[in-house]
């Protein structure tokens, strides 16, 4: 399973979600807009102010994404990135160690 493709698609759902609901908010206000309830002014201003809130629901949208993915790779048993660097780090070390003996010995 394709992790990295897997989290794009599931950040794409979420894009193509609040692009609908953008272009939904944006209909809204308009059609108000003809039927006289509000003015091209507050419509702007109501926009903008979905907007704001939709802008700071994608972050935590995303956010809580990467959380449930991380869970989700740990309960499935995939080391961190962080633990398979010291795990690199680890055999680079003991490969040295191994040279050396095998450098000694031939000496």
């Amino acid at each position: 399973m394709d992790n990295n493709n897997w989290m794009k698609q599931l950040m794409m759902i979420g894009i193509g979600t609040t692009t609908l609901v953008a272009d939904k908010i944006r209909e809204v206000s308009d059609e108000w807009v003809k039927e006289g309830k509000i003015n091209p002014d507050q419509a702007k201003a109501f926009v903008d102010d979905m907007m704001h809130q939709l802008g700071s629901d994608k972050g935590n949208f995303e956010a809580q994404m990467q959380r449930q993915m991380r869970n989700m790779l740990q309960d499935l048993g995939v080391p961190r990135q962080s633990e398979v660097d010291e795990l690199r780090g680890r055999i680079d070390r003991l490969e040295r160690q191994v040279r050396d003996l095998e450098n000694k010995l031939w000496r």
